[in-house]
């Protein structure tokens, strides 16, 4: 029996095995969304904005590595895919976005809604194409398929809406790619790199996502070359747990220890990441970089030797030319881990929530926290303690991952999320949505910003519609609180930055989530347990110190009286106003 473009489309996603479908219903989707209503074991997920679809498909690829999918439709559902398109681009995550488009006669007319797909999102997918007759099915469709997958990216498949109904002469079911191919650098690129790493006195690991699947590799190299290991916020997932070498994050999240291993080191070793960062990474130091991504290597720091390939296949094929490491000096390894213990242990006592009734916490809430608000720290430390074994967290850009990469500990089965390489706001909610569906019996947790939260608000809604048990933790602390720190520490005032919020528990109440407002310092740690505990969708909101300062692992003077001048800045207009 002849099938329908949409048919064909829904029974290829169903063979692939996708469960979900995000979007927004609209008339150029509803034969799409009329097949998914017919087709067992594929749902359609309706959220209250195309941007949460598209995050929500992207986390669940990123969890799953296989295919995420969401629909926009004509115009300006299209439009609202984008932003979570790039989040899914930027992680190199496959995503296949499907769009509607106004019927085939019309396109080119500058009809009603018409935009060009094709051209929109040009620059965000590695494929992109509109079907223009049934007979290009299922072969465009594979294109497409095969293209996000083997790119690692997104692929946008624009369907008219006249076109979703029409029958096709080619019956046969589509095919997709089931394997995937490991690439290893040849043995030249092998040699000069041992010989580099095998010459060197005191080598430090730079880790990022691209090594997670080859933990015991990477640990074997840390332990032949005596070096410690520099995170990714990405790799915590994979290296965090179990690690006598790791010594956590770099960059404004990051801490001394994590810059004491890279500015002491005669070799930087990059393993699977594109840190960004330039002005973090050492110099005088040569550098060894292996990269499945060809087009990665060398681009933030200048090379001695550039591996293209995947990190495990490189590893095993280089350790074997590696000298053993008995007699490597370990006093570069011991100094960093000496060092960054010692700062964990003072991140602790900022975390302990009887912190400001100590002395010198006193003497600090004096300057920084007057109104008695909830430190940051401690939040976040209480939800690492209570938080499951197999949690997946996501969080916020700005603040709230700052908390997170300082105080929640990626041990056990946790899994980990953010718009890490896009940095957008409005992330967490949406991908914990997504990390929910995916994964319905384990805890999900999303460290929301309130001006994340705020932005795409609309969609607590479908986490009630869908009874989905996530759990927002929200820093509440009236202020884009990343915006407000660069300001300060470039010497402005702040500005612009502080939010008129609403209560959000009582906004959760009444959407029928449960909300929990805290405000007492004292309250933090039952709160949490409280929400952790609660049965469905909860909404924490928890009035954080708007103030807190998070001190980059390498803070520089420049920085120091930038933020002493802001400060003088804001007091004078404080004392005006």
């Amino acid at each position: 029996m002849a099938r329908t473009v949409a048919r064909v489309i829904i029974d290829a996603l169903q063979e692939l095995g996708v469960r979900h479908v995000f979007g927004v219903v609209g008339d150029a989707l509803n034969p799409l969304t009329d097949a998914i209503r017919s087709t067992e074991g594929v749902e359609w997920v309706g959220c209250r904005h195309e941007e949460a679809a598209a995050f929500a498909a992207g986390a669940q690829s990123q969890l799953s590595g296989t295919l995420g999918v969401c629909m926009g439709t004509v115009g300006p559902g299209a439009v609202h895919l984008l932003n979570g398109l790039y989040d899914a681009a930027k992680s190199r995550t496959p995503v296949l976005a499907i769009t509607g488009q106004v019927p085939l006669t019309e396109i080119g007319s500058d009809y009603f809604q018409e935009v060009d797909n094709d051209l929109l999102f040009r620059d965000v997918a590695v494929f992109r194409a509109t079907v223009t007759s049934p007979d290009q099915m299922p072969r465009l469709l594979e294109s497409a398929v095969r293209a996000a997958i083997s790119e690692s990216g997104v692929a946008v498949l624009t369907v008219p809406g006249d076109l979703g109904d029409q029958e096709i002469g080619d019956d046969r079911p589509a095919r997709f790619p089931r394997t995937r191919p490991v690439t290893r650098p040849d043995e030249p690129g092998i040699l000069e790199a041992a010989e580099l790493i095998n010459a060197a006195d005191k080598v430090t690991l730079l880790v990022g996502r691209g090594a997670r699947q080859a933990r015991e590799e990477v640990l074997t190299l840390a332990e032949r070359t005596a070096a410690p290991m520099v995170l990714s916020l990405k790799a915590k997932e994979g290296f965090e747990e179990s690690n006598e070498y790791q010594v956590g994050q770099t960059g404004l999240i990051g801490n001394p220890a994590a810059s004491r291993a890279l500015d002491g080191c005669d070799l930087l070793v990059m393993l699977g990441t594109d840190f960004p960062y330039r002005d973090w990474y050492p110099t005088g130091c040569k550098v060894v970089q292996i990269d499945v991504q060809e087009r990665n290597l060398g681009r933030r720091i200048p090379l001695d030797a550039g591996l293209a390939g995947d990190v495990g296949a490189t590893l095993r094929a280089l350790l074997p030319h590696l000298s053993e490491g008995a007699d490597r000096d370990r006093r570069h390894l011991e100094s960093a881990r000496k060092e960054f213990v010692h700062w964990q242990a003072g991140q602790a006592k900022l975390a302990d929530p009887s912190h400001d009734e100590r002395l010198t916490g006193r003497l600090r809430r004096a300057l920084d926290n007057p109104g008695h608000d909830i430190r940051p720290e401690a939040l976040a430390a209480a939800v690492n303690e209570l938080a499951d074994q197999d949690a997946v967290f996501t969080s916020d850009t700005g603040m709230a991952t700052v908390w997170l990469s300082r105080f929640v500990t990626m041990h056990g089965e946790r899994r980990l999320l953010g718009s890490y390489n896009l940095g957008s706001m409005a992330n967490a909610m949406p991908q914990a949505l997504g990390a929910q569906l995916w994964a319905p019996d384990r805890q999900v947790i999303a460290f929301c910003g309130d001006g994340g939260l705020s932005m795409l608000l609309g969609d607590l809604m479908t986490i009630k519609t869908h009874r989905l048990p996530v759990k927002l933790v929200v820093f509440d602390n009236r202020r884009l609180g990343m915006v407000k720190l660069e300001q300060e520490q470039a010497g402005l005032a702040e500005f612009g930055t502080e939010l008129d919020n609403p209560d959000f528990a009582a906004v959760a109440n009444a959407l029928g989530l449960t909300g929990i407002r805290v405000t007492d310092p004292a309250t933090v740690h039952d709160s949490v347990r409280r929400a952790l505990s609660t049965p469905g969708p909860v909404l924490l909101d928890v009035l954080t110190n708007p103030q807190e300062l998070a001190v980059p692992g390498k803070p520089t003077v420049q920085q120091g009286w930038g933020f002493a001048i802001a400060k003088l800045k804001e007091t004078l207009q404080s004392k005006e106003d």
